[in-house]
């Protein structure tokens, strides 16, 4: 129903109705008001009415009593002057005076005789018999009559009656408002009886005798009420026809104001094309409320068509084809590029069928109605080959089109094609498993496909294969000329293996080859066809020949204990025995051989040691190094490292060390060692006067860059002095780092540390390297002093070690001293310190206690500590 409808069907159906109901009710108001009025005057009336008949009633008493009982005592002379003075007065009007004698009624006076004619037999019985004072209203016919009698004596009384005539009775009310008072026998009707234009009323009124029951009927005059109806009957009709009136203007002023505005809004909306190429900004007029509809209306047009814009540029710009279709699987959109793309034109594919426009695409129609059809929204993607003039790659994604009901009103198709992508990752993927040099399985390739090629084998041997020489190539002659001899090498390799065997080069100069199912000869067999065949290789470069060795290493599993990489791991340690032994050798893993198990174990090491070093489980000990001499100042000690493990077994260095050295982590160890034992030495101030700890550097922290820098670093932080510090490097790291050896040691030395060369006399030039480095101390391998005592020939070397010594300044100490004979030999020789299990076992750090007391006050030492952690 159109807004005018609905605007007339109130007015008509709630408006109209509702003035009427108005004006009834105001009418019926007045009615009622009116009837209140009639009541409450007539009320009043009959109250006034009331009010003066026993007025009258108590004045007729009064004169019975105050004026004829005192005349009947009157002479007859004076009575009969009384009666003429009576008969002459105003009061004698309507009143007759008697006397009651022995029940006969006498007339009080001969002279009025005529005044009433009141006969005898009409008096009640009982009241001529009654000696009682009474006073009240008598009704005789249709006259009433008010009678007082009042006693003179036993048998003679006064009567005293009033007649009630019309004109008495009319004075009793308002004038013309009442217009007849009669009396009538019996009892007062409470009902109100209206008789034209006449009211009728019952009045109770004082009976002289109580069983004698009689009423005044007062009837009323209701002209005047009437007058004042009429006054307001048109009010009502007055109240209906101006609500008309203001219903009409109402309504032709909202026709004006909201309805035709509002038909020309609706008009306009109604006009607009949704596939217009702009849009026209719709007009608002009338009331605010439509001024301001059609401004937000325009604005969400003009962002519709800004979206429609975006959506249409986007569509006609993308790479992919777009393709729209209804619920009947007909074509309703084309993008450029699907028009491009499918050799067709928009204009003829809108209508047809899906099928019909991508005929290379044979499940399309099935696929849309069966994801019309399906709950929820979803997206489908598939790849498809689609039979053009070029095969392309195409990859297909379908999903719903929904209206604002969340209806499915079609579908919509994109169409990508992916065919050089699919290029790309066919590419990749060759890549990603291939090495581009050798065109072998890579390392990522080769383990992924190991687990399923010895998955049913009974046996499976991993062979690795390290190049030796291939260095000097590709420092020499350059990475592509390594690489040629790399191809070189996967062809040789190849021709040796059937076609079941799996190779793959694992990375550098490294190569894996997995055999399965065959013995342990047979693969050693196959091992060193191998090793011949790369030996024959040669590589010719700016008239050089260049020729590589192998080394290989075997592992070997049985079912059901093949475990695929493990057996790398445990091929690339046989592997690394291999080279030690020298070129073209074979080495087989065995677990029971410590060195191998070692080296299988290093990985692990270095991860435990890591940890160890973040969350500070290293552990320092320390072992004494006792003076023999009496000319030693100091007492000194060797700084010791260990590490504890989470079930709080203490481990000895030789089980991680190597594996540090290895991994490249004993740069970082040093450094944690330096740093805890600063940290030890400062909080025991006590000690720097006659105390000096060495502390090993390892060949890797030897010359390392920042090293010099860290040591420095420390000693500022610490606030210890540099003399109580003695660096000890073996004699291996100094000949090997010699030059960066001496810079590092005379940079130390320049700052006050002292420096000892441990495990003297393990080198064949010990003497000559001596004479080079500026140390403070030479320690005497253990293995010339384990012996000493038993020995001539390790005598005459530590004899001869410490004369020398002796002549160069530096002082000697003796390691491995574990016994008293031993002891007895070095103070024989002179030499100047031991160390050894006779002179002390390593001890936590922590549990050195100095023989001199300690000195530092506590509350230095506690704001030390705290310094030190912040």
């Amino acid at each position: 129903m159109h807004i005018g409808k609905k605007l007339i069907v109130f007015v008509v159906g709630c408006c109209l109705p509702a003035v009427f109901a108005v004006s009834y009710c105001l009418s019926m108001w007045f009615e009622h008001r009116v009837d209140n009025l009639r009541k409450d005057t007539v009320n009043a009336e009959l109250m006034t009415i009331t009010a003066q008949l026993n007025s009258d009633i108590k004045q007729l008493m009064l004169l019975a009593d105050v004026y004829a009982v005192p005349i009947a005592d009157l002479s007859p002379t004076s009575r009969l002057a009384f009666d003429e003075a009576w008969r002459n007065s105003a009061l004698s009007e309507n009143f007759s005076l008697f006397y009651l004698n022995q029940g006969k009624l006498e007339p009080f006076s001969s002279l009025y005789k005529d005044v009433l004619s009141f006969e005898l037999d009409k008096l009640p019985k009982a009241l001529l018999t009654s000696s009682e004072a009474r006073s009240g209203l008598y009704i005789e016919g249709e006259s009433g009559f008010i009678v007082s009698l009042v006693p003179v004596t036993e048998q003679k009384s006064v009567l005293i009656v009033r007649e009630l005539t019309e004109n008495v009775l009319s004075g009793y009310g308002l004038n013309g408002f009442i217009q007849k008072i009669h009396f009538t026998s019996g009892p007062a009707d409470e009902h109100y009886i209206i008789d034209g234009t006449t009211y009728i009323v019952d009045l109770d009124v004082t009976s002289l005798f109580p069983q004698q029951q009689s009423h005044l009927e007062v009837h009323f005059s209701t002209e005047m009420f009437n007058k004042v109806w009429h006054k307001y009957d048109l009010v009502p009709f007055a109240i209906v026809g101006l609500g008309i009136l203001i219903l009409i203007i109402g309504y032709i002023w909202l026709k004006l104001s909201l309805i035709r505005p509002f038909h020309c809004l609706m008009a306009q909306l109604a006009d607009i094309d949704p596939n217009a190429q702009s849009y026209k900004p719709i007009a608002g007029s009338g009331c605010s409320e439509l001024v301001v509809m059609a401004d937000q209306v325009n604005t969400l047009l003009e962002r519709i068509f800004q979206q429609k814009e975006r959506t249409k540029v986007t569509l006609e710009s993308i790479a992919e084809a777009v393709i729209l279709t209804d619920t009947l699987a007909k074509v309703v959109y084309l993008n450029p590029q699907a028009e491009r793309m499918l050799n067709t034109k928009s204009c003829g594919a809108v209508g047809t069928s899906i099928d019909s426009v991508l005929k290379a695409d044979t499940s399309i129609k099935s696929a849309l109605f069966s994801v019309m059809g399906s709950q929820g929204l979803q997206t489908v993607l598939n790849k498809h080959m689609f039979k053009t003039e070029n095969a392309r790659v195409m990859e297909r994604s379908i999903s719903h089109l929904l209206n604002h009901k969340q209806e499915v009103i079609g579908s919509v198709i994109v169409l990508r094609d992916i065919t050089e992508e699919e290029k790309l990752k066919r590419q990749l993927r060759l890549r990603a498993n291939f090495d581009p040099i050798t065109s072998l399985l890579n390392r990522r390739a080769f383990e992924e496909k190991l687990a399923s090629f010895g998955q049913n084998s009974q046996s499976l041997a991993i062979c690795y294969f390290d190049l030796e020489q291939f260095k000097l190539i590709n420092d020499s002659c350059g990475h592509s000329a390594g690489d040629k001899m790399l191809a070189m090498v996967a062809k040789a390799i190849q021709s040796c293996l059937n076609q079941e065997d799996l190779l793959a080069r694992l990375g550098g100069d490294e190569f894996g080859l997995a055999i399965r199912d065959l013995s342990a000869v047979e693969t050693v067999q196959i091992v060193k066809r191998v090793i011949s065949s790369v030996s024959l290789q040669v590589l010719h470069h700016n008239g050089c020949n260049y020729r590589v060795g192998i080394s290989a290493g075997i592992a070997i599993a049985r079912a059901p204990y093949i475990v695929s990489k493990e057996l790398v791991k445990d091929a690339d340690i046989a592997c690394l025995a291999a080279k030690r032994k020298g070129s073209n050798q074979i080495h087989f893993y065995d677990d029971k051989d410590k060195e191998s198990l070692y080296q299988r174990n290093a990985p692990m090491w270095a991860v435990r040691i890591s940890q160890a070093i973040e969350h500070n489980e290293l552990l320092l000990y320390y072992q004494e190094i006792k003076g023999m001499g009496d000319g030693v100042s100091r007492q000194r000690m060797e700084i010791l490292l260990r590490v504890q493990e989470p079930n709080g077994r203490i481990l000895a260095p030789a089980q991680f060390i190597e594996a540090a050295e290895r991994f490249k982590l004993m740069n970082d160890v040093d450094k944690e060692v330096i740093r805890k034992a600063f940290l030890w030495l400062s909080l025991n101030e006590d000690i720097w006067d006659d105390h000096c700890i060495s502390i090993n550097l390892s060949g890797n922290s030897l010359g390392a860059e920042g090293m010099v820098e860290y040591i420095a670093e420390q000693v500022q932080r610490f606030e210890i002095p540099s003399q109580c510090i003695c660096f000890e490097i073996t004699e291996t790291s100094a000949i090997q780092n010699r030059n960066r050896a001496l810079d590092m040691i005379n940079h130390l030395r320049k700052l006050g540390f002292s420096f000892a060369l441990d495990d003297f006399g393990s080198g064949f030039a010990s003497y000559g390297y001596l004479k080079e480095l500026p140390v403070d101390y030479v320690k005497i391998d253990g293995c010339f002093v384990k012996n000493l005592a038993t020995n001539a020939k390790d005598f005459a070397i530590v004899k001869s070690i410490h004369d020398v010594c002796g002549v160069m300044g530096i002082e000697t100490v003796a390691e491995f001293v574990e016994n008293q004979d031993i002891i007895d030999k070095l103070e024989t020789i002179g030499i100047n310190y031991a160390q050894g299990y006779a002179i002390g076992r390593p001890k936590p750090l922590n549990s050195y206690i100095s023989s001199r007391p300690r000195q530092i006050e506590p509350d230095k030492l506690l704001s030390k500590v705290e310094r030190l952690s912040a």
